[in-house]
């Protein structure tokens, strides 16, 4: 409701451009920020003068939201009784588990990582997405009753049988952190990375972990093959680490 929440704005509405901005958006202090926003492409105002910076404007609102105490946990009235695990806590995991849980059903989030967040956390670069800005929504997340549990990899140290006896229904968000191979000769070659591969280490060791081995630009002249947000993605965390 894009037209709506920008006259809430015009008007000075906080309170109400949030309200409206969150029937359509679980998380707009996520999307305010890494949303390549095809909308701001397809405004007409853009035809003869510049479009409407809608991204901005959502992140803005859901900042001027926090800020101000809009955005406060809302656990559910009543609950259902039925139990629902969502396997992944990406972007995907975490709005199933918020739409599930405001119709009153106990959601638990299974993550195979140390961290909450999936690709949010590990996939997109700090300089694109702060990491307090994704624990400020998972600890609202938490007081709402979502149930999160990290080091849990479903089908390794969790059994889907297991799964199923436990709860009344599975989400299956495994997320996209699966690379498409590039098979021509030299692929095998030393220094030859897959993105996921190269991007989670940074956000990694920004977070302050310990890491075995290290896959770093700095020094070095890159190749970055693929031309998408994932690709500008390894541009800048390049540059950040020095490259030649």
């Amino acid at each position: 409701n894009i037209p709506d929440f920008n006259d809430a704005v015009y008007q000075g509405k906080w309170e109400e451009a949030i309200q409206i901005l969150s029937t359509t958006n679980n998380f707009p202090e996520f999307t305010g920020r890494i949303c390549p926003a095809p909308c701001e492409a397809s405004c007409v105002l853009g035809i003869n003068s510049k479009p409407v910076t809608i991204e901005y404007i959502e992140k803005t609102i859901a900042e001027t939201a926090f800020e101000k105490g809009y955005i406060k946990p809302c656990p559910p009235q009543s609950r259902t009784g039925k139990r629902v695990a969502v396997v992944g806590s990406g972007p995907a995991g975490l709005a199933a588990a918020a739409q599930l849980n405001k119709a009153g059903h106990w959601v638990t989030v299974l993550e195979r990582s140390d961290r909450i967040g999936g690709l949010l956390r590990y996939g997109i670069p700090d300089f694109k997405l702060e990491k307090n800005i994704l624990d400020r929504r998972i600890d609202l997340m938490k007081e709402e009753g979502i149930v999160f549990q990290v080091n849990t990899h479903v089908g390794v140290n969790l059994s889907a049988k297991q799964l199923k006896s436990e709860y009344d229904a599975v989400v299956v968000c495994g997320g996209a952190s699966a690379p498409r191979d590039l098979p021509i000769p030299g692929r095998d070659g030393k220094g030859v990375h897959f993105a996921m591969e190269f991007l989670p280490q940074q956000n990694k060791r920004v977070a302050g972990d310990q890491l075995t081995e290290n896959i770093l630009a700095t020094g070095k002249n890159v190749i970055v093959i693929g031309g998408g947000d994932t690709g500008s993605d390894c541009v800048g965390t390049s540059n950040r680490q020095g490259a030649k």
